[in-house]
């Protein structure tokens, strides 16, 4: 079996990469074993400092990086920059942060002397999806390795090419060998390599079936993990919201990446007095967006990762139409090469259709109405997903007061939902447990451990 890399913009064969058999899996594993004890023991200084060093090789390469997203998985080049840069400075913070985060906090008790120390796990297997392929993987690495635990990379098939790339990263800043190792392996590989007794614990971003077998799979073995799953975000819009600025936010939250983001707002629930007028700004916006090359800087809307992954948007898509729903915009894949999906609206949402429970991952916003912000909260937490979500409204307090009642992992008032290396990121429900980023993070894989001197 080999990984095909495959321009989703134009249909191109990119590369094909030879999967890995047993004998070079267990080479790739007994490599990262043996450069284990010493990164796990070395200063945090020096680890500190060639997470500084990974930063400067991001922004080093950082054309080079954004291009290869964009003719991976049709990132628009713009957002493929910024993503670089993302992760550069994400590295920077665990840099600069990691003495306090890691430093050892005193306890008072009966003990002539008592504390908590944050010892590294080991080595931590990360599965990452194609979606943002250096952002997903650097926001588990940077505070995992700074921490002492070295990792081994099972990235997604079509961003292969990405997943050799950070393994580089890691190298050209100075870390030794195995430190931050990419597996050239298949779906089927993974379960031997979660229950190898080298790996000491699992961290993913992925669907909720993914997220189901490697909890599975990892509980048998005891070995922690980390899942951040799916994602169907409430976008709420109360009546006395700012109607242009929810419209701008919402378009851009909705259909920035292709619309493939866990944490794109995906359900538009919207108070009906204001519905029409807040639609009207909204449609405006989302019919601007135009399609194309994703390495052309004018190209306002990314095709799809894959076309299969288009197929079933349309099947969603459909089994609402079918239901009841109805097309404001778009709905229909857009013909010609590449997996092109247009930017779509679908008004009309209600129980009974797919698009009421499930993710839709691509740019099809769905538009629920409501009488009033009880139904909106209602239906806001209706969903099996608690990854992230927004309130709007001109009354803070008010929006703040909704917010702490969102079941999700984030709760923005007035503002784009999205993931910063300072605030701890990830979901309840199906959405999946554990988080990652600021001190949550970094504490999720480190041994929590109680020191009792008398």
């Amino acid at each position: 079996m080999n990984f095909l890399s495959i321009n989703p913009a134009s249909g191109e064969k990119l590369r094909e990469y030879p999967a890995w058999d047993a004998a070079r899996l267990e080479k790739a594993l007994a490599m990262t074993a043996a450069a284990t004890p010493a990164w796990n023991t070395r200063a945090l200084g020096e680890r500190a400092a060639l997470l500084r060093r990974a930063s400067e090789v991001l922004l080093g390469h950082r054309d080079e990086y954004a291009a290869l997203m964009s003719r991976e998985m049709g990132k628009l080049i713009v957002e493929a920059r910024a993503e670089i840069e993302k992760c550069a400075r994400c590295c920077t913070f665990y840099a600069d942060e990691a003495a306090n985060l890691l430093a050892d906090e005193a306890a008072q008790t009966d003990a002539a002397k008592s504390y908590v120390a944050h010892q590294p796990l080991g080595t931590l297997l990360a599965i990452m999806p194609w979606n943002f392929p250096f952002w997903q993987v650097i926001r588990a690495a940077a505070p995992a390795l700074v921490a002492g635990n070295t990792m081994i990379l099972k990235h997604a098939d079509n961003v292969s090419g990405c997943a050799l790339a950070l393994q580089e990263v890691f190298r050209e800043a100075g870390c030794p060998a195995g430190v931050l190792q990419t597996l050239m392996i298949g779906v089927p590989a993974v379960e031997s390599v979660i229950k190898d007794t080298r790996v000491h614990a699992v961290t993913l971003t992925g669907s909720e079936r993914a997220g189901r077998a490697v909890a599975r799979q990892a509980g048998e073995v005891l070995k922690k993990c980390v899942l951040e799953l799916g994602g169907s975000d409430a976008f709420v819009v109360l009546e006395d919201a700012d109607l242009a600025k929810a419209a701008e936010v919402g378009a851009k939250s909705r259909y920035q990446n292709g619309g493939q983001s866990c944490i794109a707002a995906k359900r538009f629930i919207v108070a009906e007095s204001i519905a029409e007028a807040f639609l009207r700004e909204f449609k405006t916006r989302a019919q601007a967006l135009t399609h194309g090359d994703p390495l052309d800087e004018r190209t306002t809307l990314a095709p799809m990762a894959r076309f299969d992954l288009r197929d079933t948007l349309h099947e969603q898509v459909q089994d609402a139409l079918a239901r009841g729903a109805k097309a404001l915009l778009g709905c229909e894949p857009l013909p010609g090469q590449g997996a092109f999906y247009p930017a779509s609206i679908l008004d009309g949402v209600k129980p009974g259709m797919r698009a009421w429970t499930e993710e839709l991952f691509g740019p099809v916003a769905l538009v629920i109405r409501v009488r009033d912000e009880e139904e909106a909260l209602q239906v806001a937490n209706g969903s099996p997903y608690g990854l992230g979500g927004s309130v709007w409204t001109r009354d803070t307090r008010r929006g703040e007061a909704f917010a702490r009642r969102l079941q999700s992992g984030s709760a923005f008032v007035n503002g784009l939902v999205k993931s910063d290396p300072r605030l701890p990121f990830g979901g309840v429900k199906h959405s999946g447990y554990g988080r990652e980023l600021a001190r949550h993070g970094i504490h999720e894989f480190t041994n929590v451990k109680t020191v009792w001197i008398g």
